[in-house]
């Protein structure tokens, strides 16, 4: 498997991986795909930080971090998370926060919000958000609102989250 950055000729398989993830998921609005392609036109987003993962040339997964804000400190929001069905539970979504988790903090990123499972973002790092003083802007379970620490020197914080506004204008 190679992970790296998607490039615009990957835009079409990409939306097809959102697609098709999310079409059986537990959790979903049906229109991942379409965020994906609203995130990449706004200032929110960090094209290091959208990465594909590949399987003898075939794209199988994708994620992307956008920036956000906790008061005055930009962290990320990792949204989504696609891996293609035939290819879920072979830690290539666990591949893909890894490698991004491990490019963000190199780029000073001090950390990721993630709104999902509470049974499979912990294996990766993530903790209730509310332990890091970050709230979400809307109601949501407190177990599905998670935070990672990338970073041993990341700043405290506390404050209601502002997403990219491709999250908020979606109905």
């Amino acid at each position: 498997m190679v992970i790296r950055k998607e490039e615009v000729k990957d835009y079409e398989d990409v939306y097809s991986v959102v697609k098709l993830a999310f079409e059986s998921a537990e959790h979903a609005d049906g229109d991942e795909q379409e965020l994906v392609n609203a995130l990449r036109k706004e200032d929110a987003f960090i094209p290091e930080l959208s990465l594909v993962a590949e399987i003898d040339g075939k794209i199988v997964g994708h994620i992307l971090f956008t920036k956000a804000a906790v008061g005055d400190t930009v962290v990320l929001a990792l949204a989504p998370l696609s891996v293609l069905p035939g290819y879920q539970r072979r830690g290539i979504g666990t591949a893909l926060i890894k490698e991004g988790h491990r490019i963000a903090a190199g780029a000073g990123h001090p950390y990721s919000v993630v709104l999902g499972s509470e049974r499979y973002y912990p294996r990766v790092g993530y903790l209730p958000a509310k332990g890091y003083g970050i709230r979400p802007p809307f109601d949501v379970p407190s177990e599905n609102f998670m935070a990672c620490r990338l970073r041993d020197d990341a700043p405290a914080v506390h404050g209601t989250i502002q997403y990219a506004k491709a999250f908020t204008s979606r109905s």
